[in-house]
């Protein structure tokens, strides 16, 4: 996750109140009201899971549905439903939500969600991310996300809600894993690195095709804003440009021949530094390795601040472990 995950906005969609064994669970919602469940036969009989974790756990509880009229359960076509706890013991809670994401652009879109869950107090509990691929216009998907599971012997109230989502055009969506798109290529973005201000994010080509394929400078790059339109003001550097001194940023470019199953690699590099203006966020940029591949649109968040700078280094092949 980047450095800036637990900065988000605190945009809550729900509240549950997650019991100890052999209590009653109460599932708190947004309008006021509370559902309340009685402890399972399990725990009414002393079951001693709740003195010792067991390797097994059945649902205890079912979905608390989740008022869809109030614009903090809902970003950018992605909507909360209902939340989940389940567990026979007193101190393991796995913690699932349901949404649905409901596409409202003309061409098919995937969806990268992230999820958060925070304590009552607003301590960040976890982040989770999940894609949902190829939504076409109009169609609505459900969904359920995994939360984890929280360890806690006592009660915990818990919400959880939507901390960000980013969509792209399903024929620009990266593809880590799976088949190999069309391209023959994969392109895709690391979690990044931070110092001082200085941000590092890396750019990875992998080549998943049954050829070779070659490559010879740097990646071409259109930096995109949120709702995915150009962003003008930022100088593209081949290089450091003088942003920092980092080993190898400022190679010359060398060809590179990438035999099926190779990759190679290439870094962005910025500072946040504010001054005088409007901080520049880029969530989105579209990659294209070199001149006429297919364009990928990765989402690097590159917070540029008011630098107007953004350094490229080149193409390098991934050393063979």
């Amino acid at each position: 996750m980047r450095i800036t995950a637990l900065s988000l906005p605190a945009v809550l969609a729900g509240v549950l109140l997650i019991s100890a064994c052999g209590t009653e669970r109460a599932i708190a919602r947004i309008d006021g009201s509370q559902q309340t469940q009685e402890p399972d036969s399990a725990d009414r009989r002393g079951d001693p899971s709740c003195a010792a974790p067991s390797t097994g756990m059945s649902p205890t509880s079912g979905t608390s549905v989740v008022p869809g009229d109030s614009a903090d359960l809902e970003q950018d076509g992605v909507k909360m439903t209902g939340l989940n706890e389940r567990s026979r013991n007193c101190d393991r809670h796995p913690l699932s939500a349901e949404f649905r994401v409901t596409n409202h652009e003309s061409e098919p879109f995937t969806y990268t969600i992230t999820f958060k869950s925070l304590s009552d107090s607003g301590e960040a509990l976890a982040y989770t991310k999940q894609t949902v691929p190829s939504v076409k216009p109009g169609q609505t998907v459900k969904g359920t996300v995994d939360m984890g599971e929280l360890h806690s012997p006592a009660p915990i109230a818990v919400r959880v809600g939507i901390a960000e989502v980013r969509s792209v055009p399903a024929d620009e969506a990266p593809a880590p894993a799976g088949p190999c798109p069309a391209s023959g290529i994969r392109v895709t973005t690391d979690d990044g690195d931070a110092a001082m201000g200085l941000r590092v994010v890396g750019l990875h080509l992998e080549n998943c095709s049954t050829r070779a394929y070659r490559i010879n400078g740097y990646p071409q790059l259109q930096l995109l804003d949120e709702d995915r339109k150009p962003v003008t003001g930022v100088e593209v550097l081949r290089g450091s440009g003088g942003i920092s001194t980092v080993t190898g940023f400022d190679d010359p470019p060398k060809p590179v021949t990438l035999k099926p199953g190779q990759s190679a690699s290439a870094g962005l590099m910025w500072r946040n530094t504010v001054t005088d203006g409007t901080p520049v966020n880029v969530p989105y940029v579209r990659v294209n390795a070199k001149t006429g591949a297919r364009p990928v649109m990765v989402t690097p968040e590159l917070d540029l601040g008011t630098t107007g700078k953004l350094g490229v280094s080149p193409w390098k092949k991934d050393k063979v472990p």
